[in-house]
């Protein structure tokens, strides 16, 4: 049985649809109908060639939801019509160092889905059934799409900068306006930073709770405990450092970012901390996904067909999108 797919077979190519004929379903695998898949920034770094690491052709997508429709040996821990969400993390290998301290999102053989491993812009996506997410009730296919890599990064992300009253977040895209929203109902004050003159993404922050929104190259009203930095721009580093109060944290929440300008030791010093974040586990999925089931998230988004999936990358490219863009088949 043929399936489609949209495929990246050269970095800086437009994606190409093709159709493919179903694999053996591998022992511990499980195949899913593909109900929706955010369309995420790093989708954009791999088909723009901005990754070191990626298959020669692969399958973008890793923010998939879906439905259960084959089980391969062993898997238990599914049944067939189960919701699932498939992540990043694609698999780990539970035996490195890393692995073993906990940190399996550190693996030295990881693999991670649409880089790796074929993703979710296509109806149908084989995972590994032990990396795979329970999706919440209330969240339809589209709606739940961007908690799997906007939400999830944006919250480990968010946890790496520790306790903080007032949070910065510089870019402001799908991420950033997930965890706004988690930031404001655990009582935390937001300043939202943009591109300078984006007047539309400023009154969407305000709208999500942000106390003040400005661009990225104004200075908030307030100094930061924290921020979280989500806009692959290198130059927001030193920017969100100088905001940051003695011994506050900066963290990059993204995989790419464009050099990082030297700055003066200055506005490191007083133990500020700048920290980058690099995938995530299996305990942070759930972990957000019992937080996402407990705080209804505004996930907004912007629905594009399978065929459209160049167009979606394009409006991410172009900073056209407010909220997340999400492929359905």
């Amino acid at each position: 049985m043929a399936y489609r797919v949209m495929v990246s077979e050269r970095p800086g190519r437009p994606l190409i649809r093709c159709e493919r004929a179903r694999a053996a379903l591998p022992a511990g695998s499980i195949r899913i109908k593909v109900g929706a898949c955010g369309v995420c920034r790093t989708d954009l770094h791999l088909v723009d060639g901005e990754l070191p690491v990626r298959n020669d052709v692969v399958v973008p997508g890793h923010e998939v939801v879906g439905r259960v429709i084959e089980l391969g040996d062993g898997v238990t821990r599914w049944k067939l019509d189960d919701r699932v969400g498939v992540p990043w993390l694609a698999w780990a290998c539970g035996t490195c160092d890393y692995c073993r301290r906990g940190r399996e999102n550190l693996c030295e053989r990881a693999l991670f889905t649409g880089c790796t491993r074929d993703g979710g812009y296509g109806d149908e996506v084989v995972a590994d059934a032990d990396f795979v997410l329970a999706i919440p009730e209330a969240y339809d296919d589209v709606q739940a799409a961007p908690l799997l890599c906007a939400g999830l990064i944006g919250y480990r992300t968010w946890a790496m900068a520790g306790p903080a009253r007032r949070l910065g977040i510089y870019g402001f895209g799908a991420a950033a306006h997930l965890i706004a929203q988690v930031a404001v109902a655990e009582g935390q004050e937001v300043y939202a930073f943009t591109r300078s003159g984006d007047v539309a993404a400023q009154d969407f922050a305000r709208r999500l709770g942000a106390v003040w929104a400005g661009g990225s190259d104004q200075a908030p009203p307030a100094v930061l405990d924290a921020a979280l930095i989500f806009a692959p721009v290198g130059n927001l580093v030193p920017t969100a450092l100088s905001q940051v109060d003695k011994g506050g944290t900066v963290v990059c929440g993204g995989i790419h970012m464009s050099d990082i300008p030297s700055f003066p030791y200055e506005i490191l010093w007083h133990e500020r901390v700048l920290r980058s974040v690099a995938n995530l586990t299996r305990a942070d999925g759930e972990a957000f996904m019992a937080l996402a089931g407990r705080i209804r998230l505004d996930t907004v988004t912007v629905p594009y067909p399978l065929d459209r999936a160049n167009e979606a990358l394009g409006d991410l490219r172009a900073g056209r999108l407010q909220g997340a863009a999400v492929l359905v088949p």
